[in-house]
């Protein structure tokens, strides 16, 4: 791995292509990773930290001490200016321009300074009550299980419905099969708004307001995924197929025991489509879900923020552990990416 990576194109030495190598691969993975490690480090930051300005990258504290004579903890500052330069001081009480301190060694002297000439003195710390907090607030293990059942369920039968539509639209001759194939791609282009209030009246119509099946179904059958299936099952020899008709194999057979495993890499892409769309989803699952008990993790966060304030601290601790499935299944399944979608338009 190692010599893989100090491979050069110059002999020996780095070639003006190999730093321009160099510096997009690094800009890509701060671009990349870079919102998201900012996100994971601020999930651990106090509500004060977050609400600081500029913004800190690492969960900084502020240090607090005991000083005799007062009950609760005073934090500490670093004076930066006046005749108290350099020392550190507790803050008693702040009084317009003025912050009254006072010596931890010395709590009988009482000190004027300016709040233009103090730093806080900070630490690293770890703010995990935000995490430990969200199982108090909320229900989370029943969101979860409400999120993780849609996305499963709605998965098995996204791929199993677009499947056998790819199956039809690649291996049967019938006239009639490119309209129906150009209808199915035509429907990406109806922006997903406009059909909000047909489908809501026909879920309506169904009884599947406040389920989570009200959720899965109107979306099970998508025109991409059965682009992306068919268009590698081209790619599949039609003399397997004949071959196991031959053999007197039922077309469910044909399709269930040659073309699906044949299909693994197109339908892993699909996978990982479709747990995407399902996990990430918010429009939908807030129109047709009311009650609290069938939210949704992304419906859960929306609760976090209020016309008045918003607990960003419990919000970004939230945001981290829904990403957690999301990319556990991407890690998983991505050595399947690139070469189902390189198959994919192979003929």
């Amino acid at each position: 791995m190692f010599s893989f990576l100090t491979r050069t194109r110059g002999r020996g030495r780095f070639d003006l292509t190999d730093w321009l190598t160099w510096i997009y691969l690094f800009a890509a993975i701060f671009l990349m990773f870079g919102p998201v490690a900012w996100v994971a480090l601020s999930s651990f930051k106090t509500e004060a930290a977050l609400q600081e300005y500029p913004p800190r990258l690492l969960p900084l504290a502020p240090v607090t001490t005991t000083v005799e004579g007062h009950e609760e903890p005073l934090q500490l500052y670093r004076v930066t200016g006046g005749e108290h330069e350099g020392r550190v001081l507790a803050q008693i009480r702040r009084i317009g321009l003025m912050a009254q301190m006072v010596d931890p060694e010395n709590p009988d002297e009482r000190l004027q300074v300016s709040i233009n000439d103090r730093q806080p003195v900070r630490e690293f710390a770890l703010a995990t009550e935000n995490y430990s907090r969200l199982f108090q607030r909320f229900n989370f293990m029943l969101y979860f299980w409400n999120s993780v059942f849609i996305t499963v369920v709605a998965t098995i039968i996204t791929v199993l419905f677009n499947s056998m539509a790819a199956f039809a639209l690649s291996k049967y001759r019938f006239r009639g099969r490119t309209v129906v194939f150009i209808l199915i791609i035509a429907t990406l282009m109806i922006p997903p708004t406009i059909n909000l209030i047909p489908i809501y009246m026909v879920v309506s119509q169904l009884g599947l307001v406040n389920s989570p099946w009200g959720v899965i179904w109107p979306a099970v059958a998508t025109p991409t995924g059965v682009f992306l299936l068919r268009q590698y099952m081209l790619t599949i020899p039609d003399d397997l197929l004949d071959a196991a008709r031959m053999d007197h194999a039922s077309e469910w057979r044909v399709y269930w025991k040659i073309v699906l495993p044949l299909s693994a890499p197109a339908l892993a892409v699909l996978v990982i489509l479709s747990v995407m769309w399902r996990w990430n989803e918010f429009l939908w699952p807030l129109i047709v879900l009311n009650r609290q008990e069938e939210f949704t993790l992304q419906l859960a966060l929306n609760s976090f923020q209020g016309e008045l304030q918003t607990a960003w601290s419990s919000l970004l601790a939230m945001t981290m552990l829904t990403l957690l499935p999301i990319t556990i299944v991407f890690a998983f399944l991505q050595k399947y990416v690139t070469q189902g979608i390189a198959q994919t338009g192979v003929k």
